[in-house]
């Protein structure tokens, strides 16, 4: 069996622990990404102004929305690198490494070029006043540098679940969070620097955590293909990673669509149910940090049964995968159901909003237990890439979803709002399942 590029020989056997060793990190880097924000409002709070707060919050989200475009490299690297990884191929797996630090490299430097636009744009979308405008733009000018090596991290991320190397990602995210929250208390607090201490606190820690991230990386530039440039460009190679990204690219659109438009309909049923709608998907947020884990690892290890031609070992790394996801669930749903009313005091002390939330709670406890499927059959499409068929069946999830917020939410009002958001995830889950037959079928046929 050909070495993978970490020099070690890839496990043969799909077993619990095997899961787990992908997972757990995972779900552990994903519990202190809200450590982060945070402290970054907690910092900026401490000018004893509104404007600031409000100024990086904005500036961040609008960052984020943009990096966000370029998700799918993530997803789709782990598909790839993983089906070369499993296949025993070192140079194209070395060799991928390089083109999505290329990518995000063009990437990168096209959102800083591009930035005034960009961000002229984002502040038409989302207008704030003078001030907070003024802050947030002085604060996006400074992040916005940090652009290449965000994009290449989710490269870099994505490159090394497929090696299930999940402990190193755990550590840059741990790295680059506290190199953060370290340098926002010496340059706000200790400097005096304010919005822009927290901006420059920020730049430093994405490009520390993308060195750390090809220091990790480092055995695979060992391997000559990752700069011989005829592989490298190989246009069968780039063809396929274009075509795979782009079907990602156009259903995170479609999903992001669906999630926008149900805090637009939510917004206009009037501010509480606005937020109690924003209180209550911090527990989808929940859901969706403890399913990324096993999400994740049914990613890697379905790409490497899938380039290894092993049917056998496709099925068992789904069904170990999904079976500990399930087991997830089932405890979410249940803490829902029992402690969902303290979670919504502790996220709001505004009465009518808790009263409002713990009316929709029902559906919370429903969520992940629906949620599962689409969750985990994304993750076994990713490692397989048949990323078309991801494309095609959230488009008719998305169709099903415009039509049960027609008829539902005249209905229903809010509740309508949310079923047809549940709905939404049965329409992928059902679509999904039925094309998982084929995925099966064409394992040997890679």
């Amino acid at each position: 069996m050909a070495d993978s590029v970490a020099g070690q020989v890839a496990p043969p056997v799909i077993t619990h622990a095997r899961v787990l060793k992908v997972a757990l990190p995972i779900v552990l880097a994903n519990a202190t990404v809200p450590i982060l924000g945070a402290v970054d409002t907690a910092v900026v709070g401490q000018m004893g102004q509104a404007a600031p707060i409000g100024a990086v919050g904005l500036g961040a989200v609008i960052l984020t929305a943009l990096y966000w475009i370029f998700g799918f490299l993530r997803m789709g690297t782990t598909g790839l690198a993983a089906q070369a990884h499993g296949a025993g191929h070192r140079g194209e797996v070395a060799a991928l490494l390089t083109r999505v630090l290329m990518i995000g490299a063009v990437a990168g430097l096209a959102v800083i070029a591009l930035q005034w636009p960009l961000f002229w744009g984002a502040f038409r979308l989302a207008p704030a006043s003078a001030e907070v405008e003024e802050m947030a733009r002085a604060y996006m000018q400074i992040r916005v540098f940090s652009a290449p090596a965000m994009i290449a991290l989710y490269g870099v991320t994505g490159w090394l679940i497929a090696l299930e190397r999940t402990r190193a990602v755990l550590v840059i995210q741990v790295w680059m969070n506290g190199v953060n929250i370290l340098l926002d208390l010496w340059f706000v607090l200790g400097l005096g620097w304010g919005v822009e201490g927290v901006a420059w606190a920020t730049f430093l820690a994405e490009w520390s955590g993308l060195a750390l991230g090809l220091w990790f990386c480092r055995a695979a530039f060992r391997v000559p293909a990752w700069r011989d440039w005829a592989r490298v460009f190989d246009r069968v190679a780039l063809a396929r990673m274009m075509a795979v990204n782009t079907d990602i690219l156009i259903r995170s659109l479609l999903l992001q669509a669906i999630f926008l438009s149900f805090l637009f309909l939510a917004a206009g049923q009037g501010d509480v149910v606005l937020a109690a709608n924003q209180v209550l998907l911090q527990f989808l947020h929940i859901t969706a940090y403890a399913l990324d884990g096993f999400a994740f690892a049914a990613e890697a290890l379905v790409g490497q049964a899938m380039g290894a031609r092993n049917r056998a070992g496709l099925r068992r790394s789904a069904v170990l995968a999904s079976g500990w996801g399930a087991g997830s669930v089932v405890l979410l749903a249940l803490a829902f159901a029992l402690a969902g009313g303290m979670i919504v005091d502790l996220m709001t002390t505004a009465e009518d909003v808790r009263a409002a939330a713990r009316s929709y709670l029902p559906w919370m406890v429903a969520a992940p237990l629906l949620g599962l499927a689409p969750w985990m059959l994304d993750g076994i499409f990713i490692g397989a890439t048949r990323t078309r068929d991801m494309r095609n069946m959230m488009a008719v999830s998305f169709v099903v979803y415009v039509a049960a917020v027609l008829v539902l939410l005249p209905l229903w009002g809010n509740h309508g709002l949310w079923l047809a958001l549940l709905i939404s995830f049965i329409a992928r889950g059902v679509t999904l399942g039925l094309r998982y037959p084929a995925l099966e079928a064409g394992a040997g046929r890679v």
